[in-house]
């Protein structure tokens, strides 16, 4: 499976919506965005990535203490359903933005200069 720039700046794009649901109306171009962010330590590729695995770890330790109460029976069972949909969901997208990175990386290795 080949993945385009265009596929990559996309995935990238929805990540960024999804993670950082506050943008900044005024933008400055992309390369510029890129290079400003990873200089100040801001809204880089990295604290986007960084975001994600925190945000998806705590989503499974959510759904660990779910079933930790629904078995000791102070828990909901829809609750703890619910908890572990999130994590799944959560999980899914993480292993979907790194294998979009992952093909992208491959993809840029094999261009000739």
């Amino acid at each position: 499976m080949s993945i385009g720039a265009l596929d990559g700046v996309s995935a990238y794009a929805r990540a960024m919506r999804a993670t950082a649901p506050l943008a900044t109306p005024a933008s400055p171009p992309a390369g510029a965005a890129a290079s400003a962010g990873m200089a100040s330590g801001g809204s880089g590729f990295g604290t986007m990535v960084e975001n994600m695995v925190s945000e998806t770890a705590g989503a499974l330790r959510s759904a660990e203490a779910q079933s930790i109460k629904q078995i000791s029976g102070k828990g909901d069972l829809i609750d703890v359903v619910t908890a572990i949909g999130a994590a799944e969901t959560a999980l899914d997208t993480v292993v979907a933005v790194r294998d979009r990175v992952v093909s992208a990386y491959s993809e840029i290795m094999r261009m000739q200069i």
